[in-house]
């Protein structure tokens, strides 16, 4: 399959399988809503926010590529990144980190949030995945960055992957925080058994 159809129909495959599905299944499940970014100014949504950002800039950047080449050249390339291993690097990333992250997310089940749901308490997972990394849905997100950089290297791309990886660090702290408060020494057990990332 031509790389311009695969990008966009594996950022909806991504979307779709990643944040709608199983955002949908929690709510019907449970009739809580697991996207919990509300609009106000504090850090954490103000985060929120920036996400949708940059997922909205990697949807415009893959469309551009993929339909628009002559609008891509705009986005200033980066030829000497443009090697085929390194496309087929970046591609086998992206299939990785999509796998890695919808089993990740259906082994949270019921505890599934996009957020710091201060309302509604959640079980700490710690089976399957979350016995490899605290938090294996924002590596897999960093992973997907990573690869996508790989597969169509240029500025846009390379700001969206620092972008991500600051935005996920800072997240990944928010939440650990919340978690710390929540979960008390459960999670405390959990934090020094297993690494934040791999």
């Amino acid at each position: 399959m031509p790389l311009k159809y695969f990008l966009p129909l594996y950022l909806f495959a991504y979307f779709g399988a990643a944040f709608f599905w199983r955002s949908f299944m929690v709510w019907k499940r449970t009739g809580v809503n697991p996207v919990v970014f509300k609009g106000s100014d504090d850090a954490h949504d103000f985060i929120g926010r920036i996400f949708k950002l940059l997922f909205a800039l990697i949807v415009a950047v893959v469309l551009v590529y993929s339909f628009w080449p002559s609008v891509y050249l705009y986005l200033m390339p980066i030829d000497w990144l443009e090697y085929s291993w390194l496309r087929w690097l970046g591609i086998s990333l992206l299939l990785l980190s999509l796998v890695w992250t919808v089993v990740a997310q259906a082994q949270m089940g019921e505890s599934w949030r996009i957020g710091i749901d201060q309302k509604h308490r959640t079980n700490l997972v710690q089976r399957g995945v979350f016995s490899l990394s605290r938090n294996p849905i924002f590596l897999g997100m960093m992973v997907t960055l990573f690869g996508l950089f790989l597969v169509i290297p240029n500025a846009l791309t390379l700001l969206t992957l620092a972008l991500g990886v600051v935005l996920i660090q800072i997240q990944v702290r928010l939440e650990e925080e919340f978690l710390a408060k929540s979960h008390g020494d459960e999670y405390t057990e959990y934090r020094r058994r297993i690494r934040r990332w791999f």
